[in-house]
Protein backbone atom coordinates (compact mmCIF):
# COMPACT_ATOMS: atom_id res chain seq x y z
CA UNK A 1 0.00 0.00 0.00
CA UNK A 2 1.48 2.91 -1.39
CA UNK A 3 0.72 5.84 1.49
CA UNK A 4 -0.35 8.54 0.10
CA UNK A 5 -1.91 10.82 2.94
CA UNK A 6 -2.45 10.77 6.52
CA UNK A 7 -5.78 10.97 9.14
CA UNK A 8 -5.59 12.25 13.38
CA UNK A 9 -7.99 10.64 15.45
CA UNK A 10 -8.90 10.76 18.95
CA UNK A 11 -8.61 7.55 20.84
CA UNK A 12 -9.90 7.55 24.67
CA UNK A 13 -8.89 4.86 26.62
CA UNK A 14 -10.84 4.34 30.28
CA UNK A 15 -9.85 1.47 32.92
CA UNK A 16 -13.43 -0.25 34.10
CA UNK A 17 -12.72 -2.80 36.41
CA UNK A 18 -10.13 -4.91 35.42
CA UNK A 19 -10.16 -4.09 31.63
CA UNK A 20 -9.39 -1.18 29.09
CA UNK A 21 -11.88 0.22 26.79
CA UNK A 22 -10.55 1.80 23.53
CA UNK A 23 -12.58 4.39 21.74
CA UNK A 24 -11.74 6.18 18.40
CA UNK A 25 -13.96 9.58 18.67
CA UNK A 26 -14.59 10.31 14.71
CA UNK A 27 -15.34 7.14 13.77
CA UNK A 28 -17.04 5.70 16.66
CA UNK A 29 -15.17 2.48 16.75
CA UNK A 30 -14.69 1.01 19.96
CA UNK A 31 -13.11 -2.55 21.81
CA UNK A 32 -11.67 -3.54 24.50
CA UNK A 33 -8.02 -5.40 25.98
CA UNK A 34 -7.28 -6.90 29.40
CA UNK A 35 -4.51 -4.54 29.90
CA UNK A 36 -3.85 -1.15 28.22
CA UNK A 37 -1.43 -2.04 25.39
CA UNK A 38 -3.42 -5.15 24.64
CA UNK A 39 -6.27 -1.84 24.19
CA UNK A 40 -4.21 0.13 22.28
CA UNK A 41 -3.50 -2.78 19.71
CA UNK A 42 -6.86 -4.17 19.27
CA UNK A 43 -8.49 0.11 18.55
CA UNK A 44 -5.67 0.64 16.09
CA UNK A 45 -6.33 -2.45 14.33
CA UNK A 46 -10.10 -1.89 14.16
CA UNK A 47 -9.17 1.97 12.87
CA UNK A 48 -7.62 0.28 9.92
CA UNK A 49 -10.35 -2.17 9.13
CA UNK A 50 -12.90 0.60 9.91
CA UNK A 51 -10.93 2.91 7.39
CA UNK A 52 -9.86 0.00 4.65
CA UNK A 53 -13.45 -1.03 4.53
CA UNK A 54 -14.66 2.58 3.92
CA UNK A 55 -12.61 2.74 1.17
CA UNK A 56 -13.55 -0.54 -0.08
CA UNK A 57 -17.42 0.35 0.03
CA UNK A 58 -17.00 3.69 -1.99
CA UNK A 59 -17.92 5.74 1.18
CA UNK A 60 -14.40 7.54 2.60
CA UNK A 61 -14.54 10.88 0.99
CA UNK A 62 -18.07 11.07 2.03
CA UNK A 63 -17.72 9.76 5.67
CA UNK A 64 -14.52 12.16 6.11
CA UNK A 65 -16.69 15.31 4.39
CA UNK A 66 -19.46 14.34 6.93
CA UNK A 67 -17.22 13.97 10.06
CA UNK A 68 -15.13 16.54 9.55
CA UNK A 69 -12.42 14.58 9.49
CA UNK A 70 -9.27 15.97 7.31
CA UNK A 71 -6.71 14.10 5.03
CA UNK A 72 -3.46 15.66 4.97
CA UNK A 73 -1.08 14.86 1.97
CA UNK A 74 2.01 15.16 4.36
CA UNK A 75 2.28 13.60 7.87
CA UNK A 76 1.07 16.48 10.37
CA UNK A 77 3.97 18.19 12.41
CA UNK A 78 2.56 19.57 15.25
CA UNK A 79 3.55 18.46 18.61
CA UNK A 80 0.93 15.61 19.85
CA UNK A 81 0.51 15.24 22.99
CA UNK A 82 -1.55 13.26 25.52
CA UNK A 83 -4.25 14.80 27.24
CA UNK A 84 -5.18 13.27 30.93
CA UNK A 85 -8.45 13.24 32.84
CA UNK A 86 -8.66 14.09 36.10
CA UNK A 87 -9.32 10.95 36.51
CA UNK A 88 -6.21 8.31 36.42
CA UNK A 89 -8.44 5.88 34.88
CA UNK A 90 -9.11 7.65 31.59
CA UNK A 91 -6.43 9.41 29.02
CA UNK A 92 -7.06 10.56 25.77
CA UNK A 93 -4.65 9.72 22.95
CA UNK A 94 -3.91 11.47 19.20
CA UNK A 95 -3.49 9.06 16.56
CA UNK A 96 -1.94 9.58 12.97
CA UNK A 97 -2.89 6.76 10.35
CA UNK A 98 -1.63 6.29 7.50
CA UNK A 99 -4.01 5.74 4.49
CA UNK A 100 -3.74 5.78 0.64
CA UNK A 101 -5.50 8.75 -1.54
CA UNK A 102 -9.31 8.02 -1.66
CA UNK A 103 -10.00 6.60 -5.01
CA UNK A 104 -12.59 8.71 -7.20
CA UNK A 105 -15.93 7.91 -6.75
Amino acid sequence: MEVTGYVVLTLEFRRVGRRWTAYCKELGTATFGRSLPEADKRIKEAVLLHLNTLEDVGERQRFFRENNIEFHRARPRKNITVCVSPRTSTFIEPYVQRLPEASAA
